[in-house]
């Protein structure tokens, strides 16, 4: 259970440290010392407190769902499905000061394919479906369980569903994904910081079918 009026209180003092240039890290330390936050607490104001600069820059590159057409989009598949997994399953999320919603579960590590993963998915292929990029390329970690089967599942849908793309399983996706040349869909802040247009994939279809349960909204 969070202490959300503490964690409230922490929010701002965090975001004036990092407002003034101080580490991230050495920042939350000291915030959290100073308000006795859990793990769980300080790992939700990672995911969510930014600096302004930080989270401008960020909201500048968002770009909506409308503006994917005739568009080439590469997928951060992990991130994007853990996100609209943890939405689908009653979750708690954060909504950043950058503009983009986040897991908290910090599951990424011992994510594996559930029943929620094919309704995420099927969520996913509607969106793309509808907005029509050019090109759909989804990246998976090769180190998580199942990304070579996951992948295959992707590009057989993809055929299926007549869309031009692919699925690859990469030891390392952020090769491809920092500073990718078409649109980005990820909430990773290294990705979205070395690209030139984002987007929130999971966010705007949780916001879209009215799934998100936010933790804090973090926003400015």
């Amino acid at each position: 259970m969070f202490k959300l009026q503490e964690i409230r209180k922490a929010a701002m003092d965090f975001r004036y440290l990092l407002d003034r240039g101080y580490p991230r890290r050495a920042s939350l330390d000291l915030i959290g010392n100073r308000y006795q936050l859990d793990s769980d607490e300080r790992h939700l104001l990672h995911r969510g407190i930014f600096s302004k600069k930080d989270s401008l820059s960020r909201l500048k590159k968002k770009i909506p769902l409308k503006e994917l057409k005739n568009k080439t989009i590469a997928i951060d598949g992990y991130n994007v499905l853990i996100t609209l997994e943890a939405g689908l399953s009653g979750r708690p999320l954060i909504l950043g000061d950058d503009g983009f919603i986040r897991d908290i579960s910090g599951l990424s590590k011992n994510y594996k394919p559930s029943k929620k993963t094919e309704e995420a998915l099927n969520l996913i292929f509607e969106i793309l479906i509808k907005f029509k990029p050019n090109y759909i390329l989804f990246l998976f970690d090769s180190p998580i369980s199942r990304s070579g089967e996951l992948a295959r599942e992707v590009r057989e849908s993809l055929s299926k569903k007549n869309l031009q793309g692919s699925a690859l399983v990469l030891k390392v996706p952020e090769s491809i994904l920092i500073g990718f040349k078409g649109v980005v869909a990820s909430s990773d802040t290294a990705i979205i910081d070395h690209s030139k247009a984002v987007i929130d994939l999971a966010g705007d279809i949780l916001k879209k079918k009215k799934l998100v349960k936010f933790a804090l909204r973090m926003r400015y």
